[in-house]
């Protein structure tokens, strides 16, 4: 039986990573922090570990003292911010940790065979906004957000060490059962709207999050995926036209009136809600971070390379993703009815 730790267990992909572990026949770790939620994580034969990232003594003796004998075969780092009150949390989370993390590993030699690092697509940045070339491989990193940048450190500090055997991973936008993000979106489309940023053509692109699980397994699986990077995305554009048709379909919402916000104003509610956030010392979904996200125009990717090395395939086009994703929030909101 293999065993595996997936670090950063706690949220929403982290509980999709550990039930899939769990059905392959993983013997199964759950690293999180001690304030995050096991809402996901409440699985038979689970093994919940309490990491402390920010204190590397404290982490070796933790890591120590849970590992089982022979140390674990693989690790998945999940562990990652993607919204946070100034770029000093990015990077605290998203790097520091994470370089941490793997000198803590090294030093206490139990470097796993292979770790996979989730990084995202955002650690690319802008791409072509013209021609709408697909990005791919060949795509050199210039991330503007501050969320990307941390992302990018964390990937270049990996390339820097060859004695971890990393496998990078930059989804596109995940989403599925009890994602944050997206749920807003499809909250607005069941209240018949769709709020779009920008009048310029747009592609997005999607990853539903059990093909993203499925792929992550895989790539473990191969012989030819250490120090490679690679896109996983579901390989389609679509346009915000066609995301709003399908959400409303599975909706059964006939009527979604779109809304098409001009980048200035956009720009000022991100700047509003940032700085509220400040005050309240509570993370926005809503900032400036974020809205370079929305502005950026081409989401188009190439997954050849995943394609080639691990056939990865896209069980989960988004018509059947969102099918199962508004199914779980139509559920939800039935139970929250009826507690009233």
């Amino acid at each position: 039986m293999k065993k595996i730790l997936v670090v950063g267990a706690g949220g929403f992909i982290g509980g999709f990573i550990c039930s899939e572990a769990l059905r392959r026949g993983y013997a199964t770790w759950a690293g999180v922090r001690p304030s995050t939620s096991r809402r996901y994580l409440d699985l038979p034969g689970i093994n919940i570990v309490d990491l402390d990232y920010g204190d590397a003594r404290e982490l070796a003796r933790q890591l120590q003292q849970a590992a089982p004998e022979g140390g674990w075969d693989e690790i998945i780092y999940n562990l990652g911010a993607t919204k946070a009150l100034n770029f000093g949390d990015f990077n605290k989370i998203n790097f520091e940790y994470l370089r941490t993390f793997a000198d803590t590993l090294a030093r206490t030699g139990l470097m796993p065979r292979k770790f996979l690092f989730m990084s995202s697509l955002s650690a690319l940045g802008l791409a072509d906004e013209k021609n709408y070339t697909p990005i791919d491989s060949s795509t050199i990193p210039h991330p503007n957000t501050r969320y990307g940048l941390s992302k990018i450190k964390a990937e270049t500090y990996l390339e820097t060490r060859p004695d971890i055997p990393w496998i990078i991973f930059r989804p596109t936008g995940v989403y599925g059962p009890h994602e944050k993000d997206y749920l807003m979106m499809i909250e607005c489309i069941d209240r018949h709207f769709d709020f779009g940023v920008g009048y310029r053509k747009q592609l997005l692109t999607f990853i539903y999050v059990k093909d993203l699980v499925a792929a992550m397994f895989d790539a473990l699986a191969s012989d030819r995926t250490i120090h490679k990077k690679y896109i996983i995305s579901e390989p389609k554009a679509y346009t915000q036209t066609e995301f709003r048709s399908i959400v409303a379909d599975a909706l059964g919402r006939k009527a979604v009136i779109p809304v098409k916000l001009p980048l200035w104003m956009a720009w000022v509610a991100s700047y509003v809600a940032e700085k509220v956030s400040h005050i309240t010392l509570k993370p926005s979904t809503l900032n400036r971070d974020k809205f370079k996200i929305m502005r950026q125009r081409n989401w188009n990717c190439s997954v050849a390379d995943a394609v080639a090395d691990f056939g990865f395939k896209s069980e989960y086009p988004l018509k059947r993703g969102i099918a199962e994703t508004v199914e779980a929030y139509l559920a939800e909101k039935a139970a929250k009815k009826n507690k009233k």
